[in-house]
């Protein structure tokens, strides 16, 4: 029996389906699509050629070409970073950077620093320390608490222009975390106790100083009572003045007020008091 051989046509055939297929592969790989929110290079042979390819339809040598594609929306990553104030404190804290890719140097970026990993790594990181340390440094410790804020813009000119020259635009900043050593922290609260302790005795001393000057407004007061006082009993009717005082204080003492009141010309300052029943029986009948 003779084995089965193709005929022509069944061969030709065959070989025309596979070149279709081989020139539909090469069709199809002869083509990128960039995708909104991304920018690609392409790299013939292993070297990359110059302009980004941006969002839409490229045409790119088949078999020969590789196309990287870049992210540039928006990324984020937080960077620890150290520094020393002005007064030689330590100072730590916590960036979150917000920022993007240039679309326009993407090639700028695949020659230089190859894969956004890099970038953060590489570029991000240490730059965001430096920073740091420049803002920090122009400032006391307590000063970066309380402008904390102008310690915020100082980072992001300063983080903005390092960045922008490796094709990294920089959105937004914020710090995250800001921290002192245990011995500044210690410092501050006894600090603040102090001055807790100060204004306590500068509270105490207006007390002390009002309650002072009540007391003499209080004795001046008085002593104007008894001047006004005095003056009325120099003048006529004093006589008068004092009867009423002791006809007051009599009542005021819880007393039986006399049955009898001895008031008169001749009579003294105060009035003679006295109550018929005090009197002896013999004295009243004595001639």
């Amino acid at each position: 029996m003779k084995n089965a051989q193709p005929s022509p046509q069944n061969l030709q055939s065959i070989i025309i389906g596979a070149i279709l297929a081989a020139i539909a592969i090469i069709g199809f790989s002869s083509f990128v699509v960039i995708s909104p929110g991304q920018a690609g290079v392409i790299s013939i042979l292993g070297k990359a050629r110059d302009g980004a390819l941006l969002e839409g339809i490229h045409f790119k040598p088949p078999l020969v070409s590789v196309v990287d594609i870049y992210d540039v929306t928006v990324q984020k990553f937080e960077v620890p970073a150290q520094s020393s104030t002005k007064d030689l404190q330590d100072l730590t804290g916590r960036f979150a950077i917000n920022f993007r890719l240039d679309p326009t140097r993407v090639v700028e970026i695949r020659r230089t620093q190859g894969t956004l990993q890099n970038i953060v790594s590489k570029v991000i990181a240490p730059q965001t320390q430096e920073s740091f340390k420049v803002a920090a440094a122009r400032r006391t410790a307590e000063e970066s608490i309380t402008k904390r804020t102008e310690l915020k813009y100082d980072f992001d000119i300063a983080l903005q222009s390092r960045l922008e020259k490796y094709g990294v635009i920089v959105l937004d900043t914020s710090v995250v975390d800001l921290n002192f050593s245990r011995e500044f922290a210690k410092a501050v609260e006894e600090k603040q106790i102090a001055e807790q302790r100060a204004r306590r005795a500068v509270y105490v001393a207006q007390e002390a100083e009002q309650e002072a000057q009540a007391e003499i407004n209080r004795a001046r007061g008085k002593a104007e009572a008894q001047k006004l006082l005095a003056e009325t009993l120099k003048s006529q009717g004093g006589r008068l003045v004092l009867q009423k005082e002791a006809i007051q204080a009599w009542r005021e003492g819880g007393a039986q007020m006399p049955k009898v009141l001895v008031l008169g010309d001749d009579s003294p300052a105060v009035p003679f008091l006295f109550n018929l029943r005090d009197i002896e029986p013999e004295a009243l009948a004595s001639p």
